[in-house]
């Protein structure tokens, strides 16, 4: 078979390739493993009893489960769902936003895929156009979404140490240069792999260089407020209509109804559904179907204020504290402050071998993690940090969280030998 060049760049081996089939596998086999990568959310009891709740009420509201499966909405996504949304955005952050400032996606992932492949690229005059990332490492998920590897522009962060166990990425405006190529901006907030939150003053900053450029600054809010509320910094939410605002039902506990939303000034929003009718027709109508009510009573935001953000922030701190007992004094490493999502991110300082190859020897031990290589891309030189740092998602049952750190600290123990 004679693949294309985008044939070739998407049948090649890739991280969030190598981080999904993991995922699968780990999920689907028999044998005990400890999951630690990818990024799967807990099962939770509260959450999960609300989706139940809601699909009894779809069942019981007549031809409500026949229509939310066999029609198709709009290439914008359901008008009643969106029209929720836009109420919700309005009245908790007086955004001035309607349901024109609103498109929805099969997933965040096709969301990026869109908006990357839209903004940048090869332009209709010949031109390449690339989007910047001024923090890297940033979500593996994006790496690969360009369809050429100048696509993508990345930038090293300052790095400060809080305490000796402790660190921190921030923005490095002084290597900011936003150059004629560039057409858009983008972070995510809170960043995954690294559970870090840019500051108020970060997200301010960025919105002040995109604006001066004349192009949009892309948020990525996966994690963040109003929903799923993963996120244990007193920040503000921002927008405004220079901003693309990324979000998802599935970290709220939805991931397979793959709902991805956007939210942008209405030419976006309007080019997003004009790229969903080409790709994918309509989109999926089970999440948007299931979430409307409760977002129109406020208790979707209820739950992510009262049952999600708390459980994600206890598992954070004991995930941490798993982490100091196993490894101890004699392991040098630190670790991301944690500020949201679901991940902590390990920095090994001097391990003798890279965290591929530590990855490896945990998979024969069942244990799942995500080296560091594949959030670092984009960048003009070499950087040995790529290979000195894990994600480890900690979104699992207490036990194997502890029990996969444990296995962690163990090899680490053994590389040093």
């Amino acid at each position: 078979m004679k693949l294309s060049a985008f044939g070739e760049k998407f049948t090649s081996h890739t991280g969030i390739l190598a981080l999904m089939d993991d995922l699968g596998r780990a999920m689907s086999g028999s044998e005990k493993k400890f999951m630690l990568g990818g990024g799967n959310p807990a099962h939770l009891p509260e959450m999960n009893a609300l989706w139940r709740r809601r699909m009894e009420e779809i069942l019981a509201d007549g031809d409500r489960y026949e229509r939310m499966l066999a029609n198709y909405d709009p290439p914008q996504g359901n008008s009643a769902f969106i029209s929720a949304l836009a109420g919700l955005l309005r009245r908790e952050y007086g955004w001035d936003i309607g349901p024109e400032n609103i498109a929805i996606t099969n997933g965040s992932q096709v969301s990026f895929y869109i908006l990357f492949n839209m903004l940048g690229g090869l332009s209709s005059d010949g031109e390449r156009r690339r989007i910047l990332f001024p923090v890297i490492p940033e979500y593996i998920g994006y790496a690969d979404q360009g369809t050429h590897p100048e696509d993508f522009v990345g930038l090293r962060p300052n790095i400060e140490l809080i305490d000796e166990h402790t660190f921190k990425y921030h923005v490095d405006f002084s290597t900011m240069n936003i150059t004629e190529d560039i057409s858009a901006i983008c972070v995510s907030r809170p960043t995954n792999p690294t559970g870090n939150v840019l500051t108020d003053d970060e997200i301010v900053q960025l919105d002040s260089i995109a604006r001066t450029a004349n192009v949009p600054l892309i948020i990525d809010n996966a994690y963040g407020d109003p929903f799923p509320g993963m996120i244990f910094e007193d920040v503000q939410p921002y927008w405004n209509d220079n901003i693309v605002l990324g979000m998802s039902l599935s970290k709220i506990g939805l991931p397979s109804t793959r709902t991805g939303i956007i939210v942008a000034r209405p030419e976006i929003v309007r080019a997003v559904s004009s790229c969903n009718a080409i790709l994918s027709l309509a989109n999926g109508s089970v999440g948007q179907t299931i979430v409307t009510p409760l977002i129109e009573s406020g208790e979707l935001l209820r739950s992510s204020r009262e049952v999600v953000r708390p459980f994600y922030q206890e598992k954070s701190r004991q995930a941490v504290e798993y982490l100091r007992a196993s490894f101890g004094e004699d392991i040098p490493y630190a670790v991301h402050k944690s500020e949201g999502s679901l991940f902590l991110w390990v920095w090994f300082k001097d391990l003798p071998i890279t965290t591929l190859e530590l990855y490896e020897r945990l998979k024969r031990r069942n244990t799942i993690v995500v080296p560091g290589r594949y959030f670092f891309f984009g960048l003009e030189h070499e950087w040995g940090h790529k290979d000195e740092c894990i994600r480890i998602n900690f979104a699992m049952a207490d036990e194997d969280v502890r029990a996969g750190i444990a296995a962690i600290a163990e090899e680490a123990r053994a590389a040093r030998r």
